[in-house]
């Protein structure tokens, strides 16, 4: 292969990385993928102000345990009540909701104007952000945590029944499925035309989106229940024993690793990482900061209780919610607590953030909306 046809390659490799992200990134007034983008990198696109306090609240009939999404000024999200909520951004007012046959878990995702989400019935759902009339439904044969990730026109997730799906978006038809070990737990992430993947078979798996072929596998030693964060050729995943990993996506090894040497609880939270740092969050009760590239720690922040909800930087700030009810907001290059609030009932699901309004539910069933009144 001469020079010439090697940048060829690599230029449409590129390319196909750059559409992908245009498409499918939320925008500073959206919040699209559970993670905000493709990458699943937890950077929200948005600022948000100083001093933000509630704005509304809206009440589900059960628990959320799922983050929502935002998309042209509604507010999307889940709840165990087997029911998906439209809500108008500013008012938290209920636009309309879906009902399904299973408690649901699983965040939703958008393209297009098309919901996407999967439920403990092992059904995956296609439903129209307008209307809230099911596009179609795809059986599957164990229950969905996994929340949905795109790469053109097809939507890939996971499922309980160890399986990795790709779908056609338009009409859910199958395109290709991928069986590994173990449950997928984690969204899976994609860069370019590759989906990488960790789950309880305890390996970080890079998938082919147009073959549904494996080209790499890691063993991580563990389960792993977070998603994985890319930034670049990098992954970043944390594993139910405690570690938490860098891994090098073309080479398939293991960079560098940190394990809190007092305290081995699993990490449920995916990690929130950006050229300048990454964020890991844990049932030891720690928020870490460390440098991406080597694995030095910049500093960590210890809260009242564990996390499981994954953090979310904005600006030059983490926000994290806790298992303790408490949402922080940390300065990123500090550590240090810059604002505070209490909500009083256990947060599993993540905070997202767009058009200035930070958003996060908590296991009581009801969704908080933080901002600035004007």
């Amino acid at each position: 292969m001469n020079l010439l046809t090697k940048r060829m390659i690599l230029l449409k490799l590129v390319l196909f990385c750059i559409c992908n992200i245009i498409l499918f990134a939320s925008t500073p007034d959206e919040w699209l993928i559970v993670r905000g983008d493709p990458q699943l990198t937890g950077v929200a696109q948005t600022t948000l102000p100083a001093e933000i306090e509630p704005l509304w609240v809206f009440q589900a009939g059960d628990s959320i345990e799922s983050a929502a999404a935002i998309y042209q000024d509604k507010v999307f999200v889940t709840s165990l009540d087997a029911h998906l909520y439209a809500l108008d951004l500013q008012t938290g007012e209920q636009l309309w909701k879906y009902q399904t046959d299973g408690e649901i878990k699983s965040s939703p995702s958008i393209a297009e104007g098309i919901i996407y989400f999967g439920n403990e019935a092992g059904e995956f759902h296609a439903v129209d952000a307008v209307t809230g009339e099911q596009r179609w439904k795809f059986e599957t044969e164990a229950g969905i945590i996994s929340s949905a990730n795109f790469y053109q026109k097809q939507v890939v997730f996971g499922g309980y029944d160890q399986l990795l799906y790709c779908l056609k978006r338009s009409d859910g038809q199958l395109v290709w499925k991928y069986e590994t070990e173990g449950y997928i737990n984690g969204t899976p992430a994609v860069v370019g035309q590759q989906v990488t993947i960790t789950g309880c078979d305890s390996y970080l798996r890079l998938i082919d989106l147009t073959t549904g072929k494996q080209s790499q596998q890691l063993p991580l030693g563990d389960y792993v229940v977070a998603s994985p964060a890319i930034l670049s050729d990098r992954v970043f995943v944390g594993t139910y024993s405690g570690k938490f990993l860098a891994a090098d996506l073309q080479s398939a090894e293991i960079i560098w690793e940190y394990q809190n040497p007092d305290q081995q609880f699993p990490i449920y939270a995916s990690a929130a990482v950006t050229p300048e740092v990454v964020i890991m969050a844990g049932k030891d009760k720690h928020i870490y900061a460390f440098d991406p590239s080597t694995g030095q720690q910049q500093w960590s922040f210890v809260t009242k209780s564990g996390i499981e909800a994954s953090p979310v930087i904005v600006g030059q700030r983490v926000f994290v919610a806790t298992t303790a009810g408490n949402l922080y907001a940390l300065d990123i290059k500090t550590g240090n607590q810059t604002w505070f609030f209490q909500v009083g009932f256990p947060m599993i699901a993540s905070p997202v953030v767009a058009a200035e309004r930070f958003i996060v539910g908590d296991t009581n069933g009801t969704l908080y909306c933080f901002g600035k009144k004007r």
